[in-house]
């Protein structure tokens, strides 16, 4: 089947009409299943575009990991030696471009026979004719969307719902599948030849492409993914169901996401000063009885530290290092005797626990 749709590149998205509008709800899934047969055909392909070239220049693969990148450059490089004359802007970004022209000044590389050269290059032409089929493939779904899936593209728009059915495989699959995978559908790889991944978006796949996520501030991204995946996971279920044909319940699904993004953005409510409770003016009741008792005594002011918190007028107090330095005696002391005098007032308490 791959092959049959490489023979049809001349045609428009328009020219496969004629082939679906006969037939039913089979045949477009027969075109999802012949996309995956392209990303299936893609990969192999790529993988042995990789194999052959990496005698020419090893350092490649990792720098341009894309399918389709890789099979331009090296469609474009070839067997050149002096890759200063080779132009790739329009391939690859500036930062890649750099990457790749300085590690092909430093690889330890071989050029390679013309047959094996040859063959490469015929693989590189397949892939990219791989590529701009499954773009006609899509286009043309894009046009089917409203009848295949009216909630689904309600939710994300009609390219974005072929692209996620297609990667799915799939209008079944995408339903039976969980919403964390379908956010994760069409990620791509991001190779940052050694800079900062503090600013880049990864696990992020074709759900980054819609209008919900593009209009999104960027630090409410990942959360207004998360929410799209769950909400297209819900209208994939029911397109698959046939549970609205009309689209009616996708296009709530998104008004709850749009409400739900801008309550995200809504300034939290100002905190209101409570005033203090009114004191109470009645007295407490207080706890009485044996225990209480039992407590105040133990705890109660002893007469020893009664007499060491007065002082008398006019009398000078006793400290423990004299001349007013060190601890104070207060009243100790001060009957005559010369000696730090206590009166012993026994307490009931005091003489039950040595009984």
């Amino acid at each position: 089947m791959v092959d049959v749709l490489l023979q049809c590149q001349g045609f428009e998205a328009s020219d496969f009409t004629g082939y679906i509008n006969g037939g039913e709800y089979q045949q477009i899934m027969d075109c999802n299943s012949l996309l995956l047969e392209v990303e299936d055909e893609t990969i192999t392909t790529h993988n042995m575009i990789r194999d052959r070239y990496q005698m020419r220049f090893p350092e490649l693969s990792s720098l341009v990991p894309q399918p389709l990148d890789y099979a331009s450059v090296v469609k474009r490089i070839s067997n050149t030696e002096d890759l200063s004359g080779v132009d790739l802007a329009d391939i690859l970004p500036p930062r890649t471009n750099l990457a790749v022209s300085v590690a092909a000044s430093l690889t330890n590389s071989r050029p390679l026979p013309e047959d094996v050269l040859e063959a490469t290059v015929a693989a590189c032409d397949r892939l990219i004719a791989l590529d701009s089929a499954r773009d006609k493939l899509l286009q043309f779904l894009e046009t089917r969307m409203g009848q295949i899936a009216p909630n689904l593209s309600a939710v994300v728009g009609s390219p974005v719902a072929a692209k996620l059915i297609g990667a799915a495989g799939g209008l079944e699959a995408l339903a039976n599948m969980p919403a964390c995978n379908v956010q994760l559908l069409g990620a791509r790889r991001n190779n940052l030849e050694g800079f900062s991944s503090a600013t880049t978006q990864n696990r992020v796949g074709y759900l980054e492409q819609t209008q919900i996520v593009q209009t999104t501030p960027p630090c409410y991204t990942s959360r207004a993914c998360r929410v799209l995946a769950s909400k297209s996971t819900l209208a994939a279920r029911l397109d698959f169901s046939g549970g609205d044909p009309s689209g009616n319940a996708g296009r709530k699904l998104r008004e709850e996401i749009h409400n739900k993004i801008d309550k995200w953005q809504l300034l939290p409510p100002a905190k209101r000063v409570q005033p203090l409770p009114v004191p109470r003016s009645e007295t407490k009741k207080r706890r009485g009885g044996r225990r209480l008792r039992k407590m105040k005594e133990r705890y109660a002011v002893t007469e020893m530290r009664k007499l060491a918190n007065r002082m008398q007028f006019g009398v000078p107090e006793e400290t423990s290092l004299g001349d007013g330095l060190g601890f104070g005696y207060g009243m100790l002391g001060q009957a005559g005797c010369g000696k730090l005098c206590v009166s012993v007032a026994q307490s009931r308490l005091a003489a039950k626990l040595r009984a």
